[in-house]
């Protein structure tokens, strides 16, 4: 699978030849000035809650590349109001699809659209095929639910957790997750977006070092195989 980060918790993962793109917030954000958010190609954008910092950029891009929206049924239905097609999922629940199988599954946060509108409960994605499995938390406290996932779900070969503390997870309590999901390898997302999510990027990695695993701090703009 390649991995292609566009900031904040906005990710794209190439796998069994489809693009899915994750949590697209893009143009606000200015750190990821340089990528061009009109060539962002997807197949299926998969959108863990509705606020802004995760949504900003899902309806210009859905419209140009006719992706399929993957989300709770709140949000799914808010934007096939809007001529968005979209799959709608709800917590413990899986569906297949063309590039593997998708659960949501639980996650502690809050969530509201952008105009106000109700955004359901939050989650997170497992998705796995024959490529692999990974975990792509969204906005996330620490949860003993996250026990539930090496329970019900294939193994995980990597995870893409939210590191920036304040209105997340920090590190420390994502190293604790990484043992919880039963995985050895990470990607950090939601950080250094805002003044409140600044990090200190030697000490977050440290903080999974101390717990024998490893977190993957990607450069906005570059990818990964995994």
């Amino acid at each position: 699978m390649k991995i292609t980060y566009y900031g904040h918790s906005c990710f794209c993962v190439e796998t069994r030849g489809q693009k899915l793109l994750f949590d697209p917030f893009v143009s606000p954000n200015e750190l990821a000035s340089s990528v061009k958010v009109d060539e962002i190609e997807a197949d299926h954008i998969l959108v863990t809650h509705g606020h802004q910092d995760h949504v900003a950029d899902l309806e210009d891009i859905a419209k140009r590349t006719g992706a399929r929206l993957i989300s709770n049924f709140e949000i799914v239905s808010y934007y096939a109001e809007k001529g968005l097609k979209g799959h709608p999922l709800n917590h413990g629940g899986k569906a297949k699809f063309d590039f593997g199988i998708v659960k949501y599954v639980n996650a502690v946060h809050s969530s509201v659209l952008p105009d106000g509108t109700y955004g359901g409960n939050p989650g997170g994605f497992v998705i796995w095929n024959d490529e692999g499995c990974f975990y792509f938390a969204g906005d996330t406290a620490l949860t003993m639910d996250m026990k539930l996932i090496p329970m019900t779900c294939p193994g995980l070969d990597f995870a893409i957790l939210p590191i920036g503390d304040n209105f997340t997870m920090d590190a420390q309590d994502a190293a604790i997750a990484m043992e919880y999901i039963n995985c050895e390898r990470a990607i950090g997302c939601h950080y250094d977006t805002f003044g409140y999510i600044e990090i200190d990027h030697k000490a977050a990695q440290k903080a999974f070092e101390d717990k024998g695993k490893e977190l993957i701090l990607l450069p906005i703009g570059e990818a990964t195989e995994l």
